[in-house]
């Protein structure tokens, strides 16, 4: 089992591998964006599409899609990243529902972009199965549905299914029943990575590699190999913000973990009843995520361990054995005709959560500082838009983009260590007790300690 080295995705990717060059000396462009994935490229096309003129320079750390964005699970879907009451608490609920169109809107937005922009990253428009294996899960994603419309979904956006009606789609082991959401894409997400970066490339932007950023003050951005002083600086940094100064309570960096097959034969995907390019999620509390690839391979992801100590970030990626075995093991209990299918590679990545568990985007025109960031695992959607939103907040544009529900959201600060290793680490494993207990039992309601978990945490 190939183990770590980022990912699946960019393992795959063909062509020359070459590292763009670092910042040397001083640079002085208009605006400077620091991190190169979906957040900070995106930012960069659509500052350069407004503004053609604009001097615009992305540095980054490692490479363009080394982050979460060329390790996530490929799913282009309009779920949005935030608690939507806490949105609706400061904005309104129309508010609320304008962010969530928007978020569906963009899922069309990045569809558009690519075949404008020529960006072959295995996009397929689809429809996401989420499946229910005990009646409690049912329950919840009822619960779900009824909330999906009350905030912005329309009624035949989601379809409530029964176990016939999941089977029909994927034949899942054990499945009660299930949701089918359309208006989603899946994606090859380092492909799209690469291709943006190109993107932005071709409209004059000059993006910088191998050049960690120690310091960004108003003005200024301050790399090993030199400084890059701009008017304008925005951090698109992610999961990968705690080691800026004053970072490191704002976002804590949570490791999601993939695995992948090898190809299966027709054979196998006729006995899994997959026949479609259905995106499958569960309605477990430690879920999973998965996808059919294009070259015919079953990607799946979901928690593991899920946070190492005072924020640290997981490298290229190397996947410790007992995780790789608890989603090996999930799934195979979908699919049990995939008992004897190994593991071909496994990975991991972490991805942004705010205290609140809510994104948020900011500029201050004073300072020239902005930021954009907090996706909570949906961020391959929401990181388009909101790059939207910091580019026209960036430009003094008024848009609808820049006045959306998460501009302006202020999260709290999360725990100092150790209770906040301790504090994650304790609702995963409520979670996950939960998940047990539900499954163990066939139970008919939410576990209470699940329920107290979402409470604890600020889920529900």
């Amino acid at each position: 089992m190939r183990n770590g080295e980022v990912s699946h995705w960019v393992a795959s990717l063909s062509g020359d591998a070459t590292r763009r060059p670092a910042v040397t000396g001083s640079l002085d462009p208009d605006v400077c964006v620091v991190g190169a994935g979906f957040t900070g490229l995106w930012t960069a096309y659509y500052l350069k599409k407004n503004r053609p003129d604009l001097d615009v320079a992305v540095v980054e750390a490692e490479f363009a899609g080394y982050g979460a964005s060329g390790r996530n699970g490929g799913w282009l879907s309009p779920l949005l990243p935030g608690n939507r009451e806490r949105y609706a608490a400061a904005r309104g609920a129309d508010e609320v529902r304008r962010l969530q169109r928007a978020m569906a809107a963009g899922v069309t937005d990045v569809l558009d972009v690519l075949a404008e922009e020529s960006i072959d990253c295995a996009a397929l428009p689809t429809g996401n199965v989420v499946v229910a294996r005990t009646r409690a899960a049912m329950q919840r994603l009822r619960k779900r549905r009824a909330g999906d419309v009350q905030w912005g979904y329309a009624e035949d956006d989601v379809a409530v299914l029964d176990a016939t009606g999941v089977r029909s789609r994927i034949d899942i082991h054990g499945a009660v029943g299930g949701l089918h959401y359309r208006g989603v894409a899946r994606i090859d997400p380092a492909r799209l990575v690469s291709g943006l970066a190109a993107a932005v490339e071709r409209r004059g932007v000059r993006i910088y590699e191998d050049s960690p950023v120690t310091e960004i003050r108003p003005g200024a951005v301050r790399t090993p190999g030199g400084t890059v002083t701009a008017p304008i600086v925005l951090r698109c940094t992610e999961g990968y913000s705690g080691a800026l100064s004053g970072q490191r309570r704002r976002l804590v960096p949570v490791n999601s973990s993939m695995i992948v097959t090898p190809p299966l034969t027709d054979e196998q995907w006729r006995q899994l009843g997959w026949a479609e390019a259905d995106l499958l999620s569960d309605a477990a509390h430690v879920f999973v995520y998965a996808q059919r690839t294009a070259d015919g391979r079953i990607a799946i992801g979901g928690r593991g361990s899920p946070y190492r100590y005072a924020s640290g970030t997981c490298g290229t990626g190397e996947v410790d054995q007992p995780t790789v075995e608890v989603l090996r093991n999930r799934l195979v209990s979908f699919f049990p005709a995939l008992a004897d299918t190994p593991v071909e590679h496994a990975w991991r990545g972490v991805l942004g959560v705010s205290r609140d568990w809510c994104a948020s985007v900011d500029f201050d025109r004073e300072s020239g500082l902005g930021q954009a960031g907090g996706y909570a695992g949906h961020g391959v959607t929401s990181a388009h838009v909101a790059a939207r939103s910091l580019a026209d907040l960036a430009l003094g544009r008024d848009t609808d983009h820049a006045t959306l529900a998460w501009v302006g959201h202020r999260s709290p600060s999360w725990e100092p260590e150790p209770l906040r290793w301790g504090g994650i680490h304790t609702m995963y494993r409520l979670f996950a007790f939960s998940d047990w207990w539900e499954e163990r039992r066939a139970s008919s309601r939410t576990s209470l300690v699940a329920r107290f978990a979402g409470k604890l945490t600020g889920l529900d």
